[in-house]
């Protein structure tokens, strides 16, 4: 074997590892927030709903395009989780906040994610030397 043909499946072997990972994270959350009744995206939402903000920066931190998370937003407002309030600064804009219900599902969100977490076998140095190379990987410092 080459060395270009090692490093080509060093490579490899490297994007599995990620990828198992992906799923295995993928499924945690599934079944956890399966728990209090909301899908992945609408776990998401609530998640990085840490204030109030717009719909296009939530959209920004879920890392979907706005009229996708309109579709999420929807459902947590017909479940009097978030609500729409007008921008305080922009007419044409409505700011998402949580309800006090979407900021108690939020906390137990929190709470359930954090058991058995994925990355539990590694240590928190090894966790964040792991989130420092992901963040070069994907190039963002």
């Amino acid at each position: 074997m080459t060395t270009s043909d090692a490093q080509a499946a060093a490579q490899w072997e490297l994007c599995k590892l990620v990828d198992e990972l992906d799923l295995r994270i993928t499924a945690h959350v599934r079944e956890r927030v399966a728990r209090i009744g909301l899908t992945p995206a609408q776990a998401t939402a609530l998640r990085e709903l840490t204030g109030p903000m717009t719909m296009s920066e939530l959209a920004g931190r879920m890392s979907c395009e706005p009229s996708n998370a309109t579709v999420v937003i929807d459902k947590l407002e017909s479940q009097q989780l978030i609500e729409r309030r007008p921008h305080p600064s922009d007419r044409r804009a409505k700011q998402l906040s949580l309800t006090p219900e979407g900021a108690e599902c939020r906390e137990k969100l929190l709470r359930i994610l954090r058991e058995e977490p994925p990355l539990a076998s590694l240590t928190e140095q090894e966790q964040g030397a792991l989130q420092d190379l992901l963040r070069r990987a994907l190039s963002r410092h």
